[in-house]
Protein backbone atom coordinates (compact mmCIF):
# COMPACT_ATOMS: atom_id res chain seq x y z
CA UNK A 1 0.00 0.00 0.00
CA UNK A 2 5.47 -7.04 -0.24
CA UNK A 3 8.27 -6.24 1.87
CA UNK A 4 11.74 -5.86 0.36
CA UNK A 5 13.36 -3.36 2.68
CA UNK A 6 12.32 -0.86 5.32
CA UNK A 7 13.67 2.24 7.01
CA UNK A 8 13.48 1.79 10.79
CA UNK A 9 10.41 -0.48 10.61
CA UNK A 10 9.62 -3.30 12.98
CA UNK A 11 9.71 -6.88 11.64
CA UNK A 12 6.53 -8.70 10.74
CA UNK A 13 5.04 -11.70 12.48
CA UNK A 14 5.59 -14.92 10.55
CA UNK A 15 2.50 -16.97 11.31
CA UNK A 16 -0.49 -16.31 9.09
CA UNK A 17 -2.63 -15.50 12.08
CA UNK A 18 -0.01 -13.98 14.35
CA UNK A 19 -1.36 -11.00 16.20
CA UNK A 20 -0.11 -7.89 17.92
CA UNK A 21 -2.21 -7.11 20.96
CA UNK A 22 -2.49 -3.49 21.99
CA UNK A 23 -3.12 -2.06 25.45
CA UNK A 24 -6.13 -3.58 27.17
CA UNK A 25 -9.19 -1.74 28.31
CA UNK A 26 -12.73 -2.48 29.44
CA UNK A 27 -15.30 -4.26 27.29
CA UNK A 28 -18.29 -2.58 25.70
CA UNK A 29 -21.97 -3.29 25.45
CA UNK A 30 -22.16 -3.71 21.67
CA UNK A 31 -23.08 -7.05 20.11
CA UNK A 32 -20.32 -9.48 19.15
CA UNK A 33 -20.49 -12.57 16.94
CA UNK A 34 -22.20 -14.51 19.71
CA UNK A 35 -24.51 -11.72 20.77
CA UNK A 36 -22.53 -10.86 23.92
CA UNK A 37 -20.31 -7.93 24.73
CA UNK A 38 -17.73 -6.67 22.26
CA UNK A 39 -14.16 -7.54 23.14
CA UNK A 40 -12.95 -4.41 21.35
CA UNK A 41 -11.71 -3.35 17.93
CA UNK A 42 -10.16 -5.67 15.37
CA UNK A 43 -7.78 -4.21 12.78
CA UNK A 44 -6.28 -6.12 9.83
CA UNK A 45 -3.48 -4.28 8.03
CA UNK A 46 -2.84 -3.71 4.34
CA UNK A 47 0.38 -4.48 2.46
CA UNK A 48 3.35 -2.90 4.23
CA UNK A 49 1.87 -3.42 7.68
CA UNK A 50 2.26 -1.36 10.80
CA UNK A 51 5.34 0.82 10.72
CA UNK A 52 4.88 2.18 7.19
CA UNK A 53 4.74 5.74 8.63
CA UNK A 54 1.77 6.30 6.33
CA UNK A 55 -1.50 4.50 5.59
CA UNK A 56 -1.40 1.60 8.05
CA UNK A 57 0.06 3.69 10.84
CA UNK A 58 -2.80 6.15 10.46
CA UNK A 59 -5.25 3.29 11.02
CA UNK A 60 -3.26 2.16 14.07
CA UNK A 61 -3.47 5.70 15.49
CA UNK A 62 -7.25 5.47 15.21
CA UNK A 63 -7.18 2.18 17.09
CA UNK A 64 -5.03 3.70 19.83
CA UNK A 65 -7.34 6.69 20.19
CA UNK A 66 -10.36 4.40 20.45
CA UNK A 67 -8.66 2.29 23.11
CA UNK A 68 -7.89 5.38 25.14
CA UNK A 69 -11.14 7.31 24.71
CA UNK A 70 -13.61 4.42 24.65
CA UNK A 71 -11.93 2.20 27.23
CA UNK A 72 -11.73 -0.93 25.07
CA UNK A 73 -9.01 -3.28 23.96
CA UNK A 74 -7.80 -3.70 20.40
CA UNK A 75 -6.14 -6.41 18.35
CA UNK A 76 -4.22 -5.63 15.17
CA UNK A 77 -2.96 -8.25 12.74
CA UNK A 78 -0.17 -8.00 10.17
CA UNK A 79 -0.44 -9.09 6.52
CA UNK A 80 1.73 -11.89 5.17
CA UNK A 81 3.78 -12.17 2.01
CA UNK A 82 1.96 -13.90 -0.83
CA UNK A 83 -1.27 -14.32 1.09
CA UNK A 84 -4.59 -15.14 -0.59
CA UNK A 85 -8.14 -13.94 -0.07
CA UNK A 86 -8.69 -17.14 1.91
CA UNK A 87 -5.98 -16.02 4.33
CA UNK A 88 -7.74 -12.68 4.79
CA UNK A 89 -11.06 -14.45 5.32
CA UNK A 90 -9.50 -16.62 8.01
CA UNK A 91 -7.99 -13.54 9.69
CA UNK A 92 -11.31 -11.66 9.79
CA UNK A 93 -13.17 -14.75 10.96
CA UNK A 94 -10.69 -15.20 13.80
CA UNK A 95 -11.38 -11.66 14.96
CA UNK A 96 -15.14 -12.15 14.71
CA UNK A 97 -15.06 -15.48 16.58
CA UNK A 98 -12.91 -13.86 19.26
CA UNK A 99 -15.60 -11.25 19.90
CA UNK A 100 -14.12 -8.14 18.29
CA UNK A 101 -16.57 -5.56 16.97
CA UNK A 102 -16.07 -3.55 14.82
CA UNK A 103 -13.55 -5.28 12.57
CA UNK A 104 -11.76 -3.14 10.00
CA UNK A 105 -9.86 -4.22 6.88
CA UNK A 106 -7.22 -1.59 6.09
CA UNK A 107 -7.19 -1.39 2.30
CA UNK A 108 -9.23 -2.24 -0.79
CA UNK A 109 -7.59 -5.69 -0.98
CA UNK A 110 -9.91 -6.76 1.85
CA UNK A 111 -13.09 -6.25 -0.19
CA UNK A 112 -13.70 -9.92 -1.16
CA UNK A 113 -12.91 -11.10 2.37
CA UNK A 114 -15.09 -8.48 4.06
CA UNK A 115 -17.99 -9.32 1.74
CA UNK A 116 -17.74 -13.01 2.60
CA UNK A 117 -17.20 -12.72 6.34
CA UNK A 118 -19.75 -9.94 6.92
CA UNK A 119 -22.45 -12.21 5.51
CA UNK A 120 -21.53 -14.92 8.04
CA UNK A 121 -21.48 -12.53 11.03
CA UNK A 122 -24.45 -10.16 10.62
CA UNK A 123 -24.22 -8.98 14.24
CA UNK A 124 -20.69 -7.69 13.74
CA UNK A 125 -19.96 -4.35 12.03
CA UNK A 126 -17.18 -4.46 9.45
CA UNK A 127 -15.32 -1.52 7.98
CA UNK A 128 -13.19 -1.42 4.88
CA UNK A 129 -10.90 1.46 4.02
CA UNK A 130 -10.50 2.62 0.41
CA UNK A 131 -13.27 0.48 -1.08
CA UNK A 132 -16.95 1.19 -1.69
CA UNK A 133 -17.94 -1.98 -3.55
CA UNK A 134 -19.16 -4.01 -0.56
CA UNK A 135 -22.82 -3.24 -0.01
CA UNK A 136 -24.23 -4.79 3.18
CA UNK A 137 -26.22 -3.68 6.20
CA UNK A 138 -23.29 -4.35 8.55
CA UNK A 139 -20.49 -2.88 6.40
CA UNK A 140 -19.12 0.67 6.41
CA UNK A 141 -17.18 1.69 3.29
CA UNK A 142 -14.62 4.23 4.52
CA UNK A 143 -13.43 6.14 1.46
CA UNK A 144 -11.95 9.54 0.62
CA UNK A 145 -11.67 12.25 -2.01
CA UNK A 146 -7.93 11.70 -2.36
CA UNK A 147 -7.92 13.79 -5.51
CA UNK A 148 -8.91 16.90 -3.54
CA UNK A 149 -5.92 16.77 -1.18
CA UNK A 150 -3.74 15.87 -4.15
CA UNK A 151 -4.93 18.97 -6.02
CA UNK A 152 -3.70 21.06 -3.10
CA UNK A 153 -0.42 19.11 -3.12
CA UNK A 154 -0.07 20.02 -6.80
CA UNK A 155 -0.63 23.70 -6.04
CA UNK A 156 2.00 23.51 -3.29
CA UNK A 157 4.47 21.75 -5.59
CA UNK A 158 4.00 24.29 -8.37
CA UNK A 159 4.57 27.13 -5.91
CA UNK A 160 7.63 25.48 -4.34
CA UNK A 161 9.50 24.36 -7.45
CA UNK A 162 12.43 26.46 -8.62
CA UNK A 163 12.69 24.66 -11.96
CA UNK A 164 9.02 24.49 -12.98
CA UNK A 165 9.58 20.74 -13.01
CA UNK A 166 7.95 18.37 -10.51
CA UNK A 167 7.26 14.65 -10.13
CA UNK A 168 4.70 12.09 -9.03
CA UNK A 169 5.42 8.52 -7.93
CA UNK A 170 2.56 6.07 -7.46
CA UNK A 171 3.07 2.74 -5.76
CA UNK A 172 0.87 0.60 -8.00
CA UNK A 173 -0.85 1.41 -11.30
CA UNK A 174 -4.45 1.11 -10.10
CA UNK A 175 -7.54 3.39 -10.17
CA UNK A 176 -7.16 4.41 -6.51
CA UNK A 177 -3.67 5.81 -7.11
CA UNK A 178 -4.76 7.38 -10.40
CA UNK A 179 -6.90 9.70 -8.24
CA UNK A 180 -3.79 11.01 -6.49
CA UNK A 181 -2.00 11.57 -9.79
CA UNK A 182 -4.97 13.24 -11.49
CA UNK A 183 -5.58 15.72 -8.69
CA UNK A 184 -1.89 16.52 -8.35
CA UNK A 185 -1.41 17.24 -12.05
CA UNK A 186 -4.56 19.37 -12.21
CA UNK A 187 -3.54 21.38 -9.14
CA UNK A 188 -0.03 22.01 -10.42
CA UNK A 189 -1.27 23.10 -13.84
CA UNK A 190 -3.76 25.48 -12.24
CA UNK A 191 -0.70 27.43 -11.08
CA UNK A 192 1.45 26.96 -14.17
CA UNK A 193 -0.13 25.34 -17.25
CA UNK A 194 3.34 24.82 -18.73
CA UNK A 195 4.87 23.08 -15.72
CA UNK A 196 6.74 19.87 -16.54
CA UNK A 197 5.57 16.82 -14.59
CA UNK A 198 7.33 13.46 -14.33
CA UNK A 199 4.95 10.60 -13.52
CA UNK A 200 5.81 7.00 -12.70
CA UNK A 201 4.25 3.90 -11.14
CA UNK A 202 6.56 1.50 -9.35
CA UNK A 203 4.70 -1.71 -10.23
CA UNK A 204 1.60 -2.95 -11.99
CA UNK A 205 0.43 -5.06 -9.03
CA UNK A 206 0.79 -4.83 -5.25
CA UNK A 207 2.31 -8.33 -5.23
CA UNK A 208 5.34 -6.89 -7.04
CA UNK A 209 6.09 -4.62 -4.08
CA UNK A 210 4.91 -1.24 -5.30
CA UNK A 211 3.56 -0.29 -1.87
CA UNK A 212 6.21 -2.03 0.22
CA UNK A 213 9.65 -1.43 -1.33
CA UNK A 214 11.53 1.71 -0.24
CA UNK A 215 14.34 0.79 -2.64
CA UNK A 216 11.98 1.02 -5.59
CA UNK A 217 10.77 4.41 -4.39
CA UNK A 218 14.32 5.64 -3.93
CA UNK A 219 15.44 4.51 -7.39
CA UNK A 220 12.42 6.09 -9.08
CA UNK A 221 12.97 9.36 -7.24
CA UNK A 222 16.63 9.47 -8.19
CA UNK A 223 15.55 9.09 -11.81
CA UNK A 224 13.04 11.94 -11.61
CA UNK A 225 15.55 14.20 -9.88
CA UNK A 226 18.13 13.38 -12.56
CA UNK A 227 15.52 14.40 -15.13
CA UNK A 228 15.19 17.80 -13.42
CA UNK A 229 12.30 17.52 -10.95
CA UNK A 230 12.79 19.33 -7.64
CA UNK A 231 9.49 18.50 -5.90
CA UNK A 232 8.33 14.86 -5.74
CA UNK A 233 4.90 13.76 -4.46
CA UNK A 234 4.41 10.10 -3.65
CA UNK A 235 1.35 7.91 -3.15
CA UNK A 236 3.32 4.75 -2.53
CA UNK A 237 2.82 3.57 1.04
CA UNK A 238 5.97 2.14 2.57
CA UNK A 239 7.84 2.70 -0.72
CA UNK A 240 7.42 6.41 -0.09
CA UNK A 241 10.09 6.23 2.59
CA UNK A 242 12.59 5.71 -0.22
CA UNK A 243 11.14 8.69 -2.07
CA UNK A 244 11.66 10.91 0.96
CA UNK A 245 15.17 9.57 1.58
CA UNK A 246 16.25 10.31 -1.99
CA UNK A 247 14.69 13.77 -1.94
CA UNK A 248 16.54 14.62 1.25
CA UNK A 249 19.85 13.37 -0.13
CA UNK A 250 19.45 15.57 -3.21
CA UNK A 251 18.12 18.51 -1.18
CA UNK A 252 14.83 18.78 -3.07
CA UNK A 253 11.29 18.74 -1.71
CA UNK A 254 9.22 15.62 -1.05
CA UNK A 255 5.48 15.66 -0.41
CA UNK A 256 4.24 12.82 1.80
CA UNK A 257 0.90 11.04 1.89
CA UNK A 258 -1.83 9.75 4.23
CA UNK A 259 -0.02 10.56 7.51
CA UNK A 260 1.84 13.75 8.39
CA UNK A 261 5.21 12.37 7.41
CA UNK A 262 7.06 15.44 8.71
CA UNK A 263 6.07 14.24 12.20
CA UNK A 264 6.95 10.56 11.75
CA UNK A 265 9.82 9.49 14.01
CA UNK A 266 11.28 7.02 11.49
CA UNK A 267 11.63 9.87 8.99
CA UNK A 268 12.94 12.47 11.45
CA UNK A 269 16.34 12.84 9.81
CA UNK A 270 14.64 13.70 6.50
CA UNK A 271 11.92 15.98 7.88
CA UNK A 272 13.41 19.22 6.62
CA UNK A 273 12.89 17.95 3.08
CA UNK A 274 9.21 17.08 3.61
CA UNK A 275 7.30 20.15 2.44
CA UNK A 276 3.87 18.86 3.42
CA UNK A 277 1.77 15.69 3.25
CA UNK A 278 -1.57 15.09 1.57
CA UNK A 279 -3.65 13.70 4.42
CA UNK A 280 -6.69 11.52 4.51
CA UNK A 281 -8.15 11.06 7.93
CA UNK A 282 -7.87 7.28 8.20
CA UNK A 283 -7.33 7.71 11.94
CA UNK A 284 -10.62 9.55 12.27
CA UNK A 285 -12.48 7.04 10.12
CA UNK A 286 -11.31 4.13 12.28
CA UNK A 287 -12.12 5.98 15.48
CA UNK A 288 -15.55 7.17 14.34
CA UNK A 289 -16.59 3.67 13.29
CA UNK A 290 -15.45 2.25 16.61
CA UNK A 291 -17.30 4.97 18.52
CA UNK A 292 -20.49 4.39 16.53
CA UNK A 293 -20.48 0.73 17.52
CA UNK A 294 -19.03 0.76 21.02
CA UNK A 295 -20.31 4.00 22.53
CA UNK A 296 -23.22 5.24 20.43
CA UNK A 297 -24.81 1.87 19.69
CA UNK A 298 -25.67 3.09 16.18
CA UNK A 299 -23.09 1.50 13.87
CA UNK A 300 -22.09 3.41 10.76
CA UNK A 301 -22.93 1.62 7.52
CA UNK A 302 -22.84 2.37 3.81
CA UNK A 303 -20.44 4.72 2.05
CA UNK A 304 -18.76 7.29 4.31
CA UNK A 305 -16.52 9.56 2.27
CA UNK A 306 -13.98 12.03 3.62
CA UNK A 307 -13.55 15.33 1.76
CA UNK A 308 -12.17 18.83 2.22
CA UNK A 309 -15.64 19.88 3.32
CA UNK A 310 -15.86 17.48 6.24
CA UNK A 311 -12.16 17.39 7.15
CA UNK A 312 -11.62 13.93 5.74
CA UNK A 313 -8.73 15.13 3.57
CA UNK A 314 -6.32 18.05 3.94
CA UNK A 315 -2.69 19.16 3.75
CA UNK A 316 -0.36 18.98 6.75
CA UNK A 317 1.24 22.25 7.85
CA UNK A 318 3.83 20.99 10.35
CA UNK A 319 6.84 22.23 8.39
CA UNK A 320 7.38 25.94 9.15
CA UNK A 321 8.84 26.43 5.65
CA UNK A 322 5.43 25.45 4.31
CA UNK A 323 3.24 27.09 6.92
CA UNK A 324 5.08 30.43 6.85
CA UNK A 325 5.16 30.79 3.05
CA UNK A 326 2.52 33.49 2.58
CA UNK A 327 2.32 33.24 -1.22
CA UNK A 328 1.91 29.47 -1.10
CA UNK A 329 -0.69 29.65 1.67
CA UNK A 330 -2.72 32.26 -0.22
CA UNK A 331 -2.77 30.03 -3.31
CA UNK A 332 -3.85 27.04 -1.24
CA UNK A 333 -6.60 28.98 0.49
CA UNK A 334 -7.99 30.08 -2.86
CA UNK A 335 -7.83 26.55 -4.25
CA UNK A 336 -9.45 25.01 -1.19
CA UNK A 337 -12.29 27.51 -1.29
CA UNK A 338 -12.84 26.81 -4.98
CA UNK A 339 -13.08 23.07 -4.35
CA UNK A 340 -15.49 23.56 -1.46
CA UNK A 341 -17.80 25.96 -3.32
CA UNK A 342 -17.75 23.83 -6.46
CA UNK A 343 -16.09 26.37 -8.74
CA UNK A 344 -13.15 23.96 -9.06
CA UNK A 345 -14.05 20.44 -10.19
CA UNK A 346 -11.19 18.11 -9.37
CA UNK A 347 -10.41 15.25 -11.72
CA UNK A 348 -10.46 11.77 -10.21
CA UNK A 349 -8.90 10.04 -13.20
Amino acid sequence: MRRVSRIAVASVATAALAVTVSACGGSSSSSSAGGGKSKGIGLAYDVGGKGDQSFNDAAFSGLQKAEKDLGVSGRDIEPQDGESTADKVQRLEQLAKSGYNPIIGVGFVYAPAVKQVAAKYPKVTFGIIDDDTVQAKNVADLVFHEEQASYLAGVAAAKATKKNHIGFIGGVDIPLIHKFEAGYIQGAKSVNPKIKIESQYLTQTAEEGGFSSPDKGENATNGQIDAGADVIYHAAGLSGQGVIKAAAEHKVWAIGVDSDQYEQSALAKYKDSILTSALKNVQGAVYDLAKSVIKDGKPQTGVIRGSLDNGGVSLADSNPAFKDNADLQAALKKAEQGIKDGSIKVNAS
